[in-house]
């Protein structure tokens, strides 16, 4: 058990890492001594606190354009405006940019002078959700570590996007009205340390293509996803978490070894048309099957066949699948639990039927 808290703890910790990092340089801000050098100028629409003298507070203004931003900021907020348009000329003195906020504004891709933003060669996170956006942004600066563009209405990404954002940990696209067509083999190619990929709420009907190898969580809920291809997770051979809820699949769309993958811990497949139980690899830990179309449970089926091979001091009890949580209500199956689902899962913390 300590093996699997560590390695937990261990996916946690890489999860994070994008995060830890971002916020440890964002808020590395330079000594007090050094902010006397620098023009305190405030732009009369917005607020400059005393106490945080990189951080320029400009939101629920009812602005329409971006004020000239000092050289000192770090810290951008503009969102719950009414900004059309990013040109360049705001961001001429802001070279120590490191945070822009412009959510909920009217911003569309046609407003977004080019070299605007690849020009912030120090920003690390931009967001720019609930906009008018119709594809992805670019260029962006390739210092760019995440990108949240999600309620938008992006239904393309121009090839080469992402192919200079080698420092991309993030990537949200959720809830926009993205179709199979957006892909190219190549889409994601320069996304070399990718971890979080959230396209839940677009209009898929197959899996995306040539994901970055490093994803770890895949975010598809509520699209139209069908099937997945046979051998899709070889690609992405450090998914952990993977959510593919409110999807159309089926025992027919899913490959033979189903979802046998040891390096998935978390999966989510509830909201589905499922007859039966996938097969899953022995060092899953979180299922989430409800609200299908399940009525019984084979237990010879699901129950994983390669055991994680152990030193023989070990105790299998502790080290055999691991699975703690299952959920299968809202299908037709009846209680009571099979007594051998406990037998093979014997981690089970939780079943839900």
């Amino acid at each position: 058990m300590a093996t699997t808290i560590c390695f937990i703890i261990w996916v946690l910790f890489i999860t994070d890492t994008a995060w830890t990092r971002s916020v440890r340089q964002v808020y590395e801000a330079n000594d007090p001594e050094d902010w006397m050098v620098h023009d305190f100028h405030c732009p009369r629409e917005c607020f400059c606190p005393p106490s945080f003298p990189t951080a320029l507070y400009c939101e629920n203004r009812a602005l329409k354009a971006i004020p000239a931003i000092p050289s000192r900021i770090w810290y951008l907020y503009l969102e719950n405006n009414l900004i059309e348009t990013i040109p360049e000329k705001p961001f001429e003195n802001a070279t120590q940019l490191r945070w822009i906020n412009l959510n909920k504004n009217k911003i569309t891709n046609y407003g977004i002078e080019k070299g605007a933003l690849s020009q912030l060669k120090k920003l690390l996170f931009l967001f720019l959700e609930d906009n008018e956006l119709e594809e992805v942004p670019s260029p962006l600066p390739r210092s760019l570590e995440q990108l949240q563009l999600a309620r938008n209405k992006v239904s393309r990404i121009p090839q080469g996007t992402f192919s200079n954002l080698e420092n991309l940990t993030l990537l949200d696209l959720q809830h926009n009205k993205l179709l199979d067509n957006a892909f190219q083999r190549d889409t994601f190619k320069g996304l070399k340390n990718l971890m979080q990929l959230n396209m839940a709420k677009n209009s898929l009907r197959n899996m995306p293509p040539r994901l970055p190898a490093n994803t770890m969580q895949l975010f598809l809920d509520n699209n139209s996803i069908e099937g997945i291809p046979e051998n899709y997770f070889n690609v992405i051979p450090k998914v952990a978490f993977l959510r593919l809820n409110h999807n159309k699949l089926s025992d027919a769309g899913l490959p033979s070894s189903g979802f046998n993958v040891s390096s998935i811990l978390d999966l989510q497949l509830s909201h589905n048309q499922l007859t039966k139980v996938p097969r899953i690899s022995a060092h899953l830990q979180h299922l989430h099957l409800d609200h299908n179309k399940i009525k019984h449970v084979n237990v010879s089926v699901i129950c994983p066949t390669t055991p994680i091979t152990l030193p023989a001091e070990h105790d299998s009890f502790s080290y055999g699948p691991h699975l703690r949580y299952l959920r299968l209500d809202g299908n037709e199956i009846k209680p009571p639990i099979p007594m051998d689902l406990m037998t093979c899962f014997r981690l089970l913390q939780a079943v839900i039927i």
